[in-house]
């Protein structure tokens, strides 16, 4: 007849089964207390996190960028006007001299 001894043992991280059939055949459980879950959750977390200051950051550029064409063209306008205002001022001044 064959005997079987079976060894439970818990540190509350580990759960440990042994069972022992007969004099040849030994089975061994082990199950974890989810350390690597914990693990997993907190790169995932921290995954997020970067991404997310990825796209702030671009967000912010594009922002930064917007601003600087903007004022290009304010700059590109206020220019294009002063050099109507001067050609206007000197047809004027020209349509002056041959009326006379």
């Amino acid at each position: 007849m064959a005997t079987e001894r079976v060894t439970e043992r818990d540190d509350g991280v580990t759960r440990e089964r042994v069972s022992e059939h007969g004099a040849d055949t030994v089975v061994i459980e082990r199950r974890g207390g989810g350390v690597g879950a914990v693990l997993a959750a907190i790169a995932v977390v921290a995954v997020i996190a970067l991404v997310a200051v990825f796209l702030i950051n671009q967000n912010r550029r594009d922002d930064v960028e917007t601003a600087a064409i903007t004022n290009a063209a304010e700059s590109v306008g206020s220019a294009a006007s002063t050099a109507a205002s001067n050609v206007s001022e000197a047809a004027d001044r020209a349509a002056d001299s041959v009326a006379r």
